[in-house]
């Protein structure tokens, strides 16, 4: 079953559930899919889907980070959930161990030496990343192992 009907599936239930917090972040799945979908008049496959999903998720981070500083809990409590309903779509997030073995292997298969190779790694990784990790964090790593 692809990740598109997948989401289909559980917005129906989510309806006959009566469940409006879940229905609604559903619906805006959807809608950013959809979104694309007429922009670039394609197909999105579960890997384009993902890097959505991926993409709202970390929204939702910055969302997070912001309505705290501004004291604003009620709106990090709604950006939360919607991150932890996100995260349910999205592969198991890979451990800190796992990524630095990717970050070592990246840096030994492109020869990186300096921070110039930053772009040759980070091309390296992104594919292999996609939805698994943050890249923000990833692109730390690289910078501080190749420092």
């Amino acid at each position: 079953m692809s990740l598109k009907d997948k989401l289909q599936q559980d917005m129906k239930a989510a309806m006959r559930a009566g469940e409006k917090r879940q229905l609604a972040v559903i619906r805006l799945i959807n809608a950013a899919i959809k979104q694309r979908e007429v922009d670039e008049r394609i197909e999105l496959d579960d890997q384009q889907v993902t890097a959505a999903i991926d993409k709202m998720a970390k929204q939702r981070r910055e969302s997070i980070e912001q309505y705290e500083k501004a004291g604003r809990d009620d709106l990090a409590d709604q950006e939360k959930f919607e991150l932890e309903f996100l995260k349910s779509y999205l592969p198991e997030q890979l451990g800190e161990a796992e990524i630095d073995a990717m970050i070592e292997a990246a840096v030994t298969a492109t020869g990186a030496s300096s921070i110039k190779d930053m772009g040759k790694i980070m091309g390296q990784l992104k594919p292999k990343l996609a939805g698994r990790a943050d890249m923000g964090a990833v692109s730390g790593k690289i910078k501080a192992r190749l420092s």
